[in-house]
């Protein structure tokens, strides 16, 4: 079993490679037509150049400039200021209402 792990692999590679290249879109292939980088994964998929040029030289760059965006990499709520802000304010008026209830309650015991 442990003779078949080395080929697993290779075709892993190059399955995920394969998909990758089929999957992103034209515009940001770097270097050649995506095409051709299907063409080179393809026909030099079981000996690895393809797959591995594909992922140094075709596959688009993931950068922060790449994000739509635009610079903001919060990845949780409790990240995101905007969202803190809205919760102490929702937070504020459920307690005014609690305070309003309260009196009205008070007032007429």
């Amino acid at each position: 079993m442990l003779r078949y792990l080395p080929f697993l692999l290779v075709l892993a590679l190059w399955i995920y490679a394969f998909i990758d290249c089929l999957n992103t879109p034209e515009k940001e292939v770097r270097n050649l037509p995506k095409v051709a980088w299907v063409i080179i994964v393809l026909l030099f998929g079981q000996v690895l150049l393809g797959p591995i040029a594909w992922f140094i030289a075709g596959r688009p760059r993931r950068t922060p400039s790449y994000r739509g965006n635009r610079g903001r990499t919060w990845v949780a709520p409790d990240d995101n200021p905007e969202f803190l802000k809205s919760l102490r304010d929702e937070g504020d008026e459920s307690r005014k209402k609690k305070d309003d209830t309260r009196d009205d309650e008070g007032g007429a015991a």
